[in-house]
C-alpha cells in the first residue's frame, strides 16, 4: 500500500486515540480495521469516525468571523493541498501553510468550515482509497486540530454578536452514542451570544423533564446514525407537548440532514441547516418569526 505520508515517532494524542483503543493491535492493519468498520452497527466507517466525532471537534468554537477579514474564499485546491500537508508534515508547518491563506483576507469562517472540515473529509477519502492508513489518517487530524486551537485562540471573546438574550437548549437524540455534534453546536451558539444548556447521554424522560423545567426558544437537536432518526417525529412531538414555550422552535442537525434538508420538516421540526455558521442563522430567523406570530395573535 503506498502512503502519503512519512512514518514518525509521534505518538498518537489520547483525544484522537479512543477510536484506535476499542481495535485490538493487529485490527490497525487496513484491512483488519475495514473489516471490523463495515461489521458494524449502522455502517460505521472511517469516513463515517471523521464526519460525526472528529469534524465537530474540529469546529468547537470557530463560528466567529474576524472583522478585518474579506469575502475571499478557500480555493478548491487549497483542501487537497492542506489535507496532503497534514499528513507530511508538523503542526507548526501546517499552521505557517494556513497564515499563508489568511494572509489572502480569507474570512476564518471560511477557513474552518470551508477548508478545514472538506480536509479532514479527504483522509477519509484517502484512507477509503488505500493511500494512507488509519494512523496516518489519526495523526493527520490531530494536527489540523492543533491549527484550529491555534488560529481560535487568537479571536477575542469580545468580537461575539449578541443573540438579544435567547435561550437553546441542545442534545443528541436519545440512544445516540456520539455527542460531539451537539457538544460542537452548543459552544457555536454560546460564542455568538445565545444562553445554552446541553444535555449529553441523556434519556427522552430526561429531556422531556428538562424542556418543560424552563422557557427555551429553541431546542436543538442532533442525529450521527442514520438508524436513530425513526425516533425523532415522537421526541419532537413530545417536546412540544411538554414545552413550557407555546411557540418552541426545534431545528436538527446531522449529516442525513445536510444530504436532505427536505428530512427535518419529515420529522416534525422547524428547520435544519448545513453548517454551524447557518444554523445561526435559521436558529435567529426562526425564532424571529415565531415571535411575530406570538405577538400578533395576543
Amino acid at each position: 500500500m503506498a502512503s502519503l505520508a512519512p512514518r514518525d515517532p509521534q505518538t498518537v494524542p489520547a483525544e484522537l486515540a479512543q477510536a484506535l483503543v476499542r481495535l485490538a493491535p493487529d485490527a490497525l492493519q487496513l484491512a483488519s480495521f475495514r473489516r471490523e468498520a463495515t461489521a458494524a452497527p449502522c455502517d460505521r466507517s472511517l469516513s463515517t469516525l471523521i464526519e460525526n466525532e472528529i469534524i465537530p471537534r474540529l469546529m468547537i468554537a470557530h463560528s466567529v468571523r474576524a472583522p478585518d477579514a474579506a469575502e475571499g474564499g478557500a480555493a478548491p485546491e487549497d483542501i487537497d493541498t492542506l489535507a496532503r500537508l497534514a499528513l507530511q508534515v508538523d503542526a507548526d508547518a501546517l499552521l505557517s501553510h494556513v497564515d499563508s491563506i489568511l494572509a489572502r483576507r480569507v474570512a476564518v469562517d471560511t477557513i474552518m468550515v470551508d477548508l478545514v472540515a472538506p480536509a479532514a473529509r479527504l483522509l477519509g477519502v484517502y484512507w477509503d482509497e488505500d493511500r494512507c492508513n488509519f494512523v496516518d489518517v489519526t495523526m493527520g487530524l490531530w494536527r489540523l486540530q492543533e491549527v484550529v486551537r491555534e488560529i481560535a485562540a487568537r479571536v477575542p471573546a469580545d468580537r461575539r454578536r449578541a443573540a438579544g438574550g435567547h435561550r437553546v437548549l441542545f442534545a443528541a437524540i436519545p440512544g445516540d452514542q456520539h455527542t460531539f455534534g451537539a457538544v460542537m453546536i452548543d459552544e457555536v451558539f454560546r460564542h455568538n451570544g445565545w444562553m445554552t444548556e446541553l444535555l449529553v447521554d441523556c434519556s427522552t424522560p430526561d429531556l422531556l423533564r428538562r424542556a418543560s423545567g424552563e422557557w427555551f426558544d429553541l431546542v436543538g437537536l442532533t442525529v450521527s446514525l442514520d438508524c436513530n432518526i425513526a425516533a425523532l417525529p415522537s421526541i419532537i412531538a413530545a417536546l412540544r407537548n411538554v414545552s413550557r414555550n407555546p411557540g418552541l422552535c426545534i431545528m436538527v442537525g446531522g449529516r442525513v440532514f445536510a444530504a436532505d434538508p427536505d428530512l427535518a420538516k419529515q420529522v416534525g421540526a422547524d428547520g435544519t441547516a448545513r453548517d454551524a455558521k447557518h444554523a445561526l442563522k435559521v436558529a435567529a430567523d426562526l425564532v424571529r418569526v415565531r415571535e411575530r406570530e406570538i405577538s400578533a395573535c395576543s
